[in-house]
């Protein structure tokens, strides 16, 4: 999730948790706090590839912050050993709102290795987008009244109850992704398509809209809206994964490195003398928010691999944005997602 709503989130359990006796320090303590996992942007990397795949890996490891809440609770009580609060209270809150940052962001589709150093699949429930009003606005208004008026019990009540929202809503975001891939699946099937593999991602800023893209045996995919609220069937559009393009790259570290990363959910293209890799997990048809090139064509026509770099993509503007928010109440017209696609071959 985006650091704002990381910060407020941080600082609404430390305040609950600790502020009768912190007061509005708590707020600045549990906000400081919750962002330390995403330090680890400031570490170099030699290639946006890495970038993506090492991001949100030790420093968000539950072993690891179990490890650092310990550490620190025990380093407060050594040197503040007179500390109105007992040891563990202060070991459980510093705690919640550390592992509270990689699990809210493992709610996210981007990837989240929780459990680093085992070699598991990066988590992601996408359940939420990145940036969510509905999520943060809630946390946001309960920390501002905590500084407004003080660390009253009215105060921790609302900033307790922005947390159960938040996390109700969470559980809300599951439940559509759920009801958004059983739809779509559905209708596939109606329609004799056979999929392999499906998932659901919800679309900016809510969790009513979902895009849906599933694999087929074939070596196609297909991009799929979905809505709450829709009677009618849902839209989709069936594209090419290229997955021939993609064996000059097979056995290449960074290649497999972020197939892993992204549960394999790669698209190739051939771009000029390019290849281009997308993560079709992010962004939606023509649009996706993360392509590398990875490899080169050589003037006697063969294939190399070099160092991966971003390649550029269509991010969309707000046009596109209000056919999206558009698309939650009406169906019709549906996306141009055909029209949309033709982008990912620039």
């Amino acid at each position: 999730m985006d650091s704002v709503t990381q910060a407020v989130l941080g600082a609404s359990i430390q305040g609950a948790m600790l502020g009768r006796v912190q007061g509005r320090r708590a707020l600045i303590y549990g906000a400081a706090l919750a962002t330390l996992p995403d330090l680890d942007v400031l570490m170099s990397y030699p290639d946006p590839v890495s970038l993506m795949t090492y991001h949100r890996g030790f420093s968000h490891s539950v072993f690891v912050l179990t490890g650092m809440a310990m550490l620190l609770a025990w380093l407060i009580r050594k040197y503040w050993p007179n500390a109105p609060y007992g040891g563990r209270r202060l070991f459980l809150t510093i705690w919640l709102v550390l592992v509270t940052h990689p699990i809210l962001d493992a709610f996210t589709v981007y990837g989240t290795q929780l459990f680093w150093p085992l070699a598991l699949t990066p988590e992601s429930w996408s359940t939420v987008f990145i940036i969510d009003p509905v999520y943060t606005v809630p946390l946001l208004l309960g920390v501002l009244f905590a500084i407004a008026v003080g660390m009253t019990r009215n105060a921790r009540r609302f900033m307790v109850g922005a947390l159960v929202f938040s996390t109700l809503y969470l559980g809300f975001g599951l439940a559509g992704r759920m009801a958004a891939e059983h739809r779509v699946r559905d209708a596939m099937q109606e329609q004799g398509v056979a999929v392999t593999q499906l998932r659901a991602v919800p679309m900016p800023f809510n969790t009513l809209v979902w895009r849906v893209f599933a694999k087929t045996g074939d070596g196609d995919y297909y991009e799929s809206v979905s809505s709450l609220f829709d009677r009618d069937p849902p839209e989709w559009v069936r594209l090419p994964l290229n997955l021939k393009a993609g064996r000059v790259l097979a056995g290449e570290p960074l290649h497999e490195r972020l197939r892993w990363f992204t549960d394999d959910w790669l698209r190739y293209d051939v771009i000029g003398d390019a290849l281009v890799v997308s993560d079709l997990r992010m962004g939606m048809a023509g649009h996706y928010t993360f392509r590398f090139k990875m490899a080169e064509r050589a003037t006697d026509g063969t294939w190399r691999a070099v160092t991966p770099s971003v390649w550029p993509t269509s991010r969309g503007g707000w046009n596109e944005m209000k056919l999206v928010l558009g698309r939650i109440l009406h169906a019709q017209p549906p996306l141009p997602l055909a029209e949309w696609s033709e982008l990912t071959k620039q």
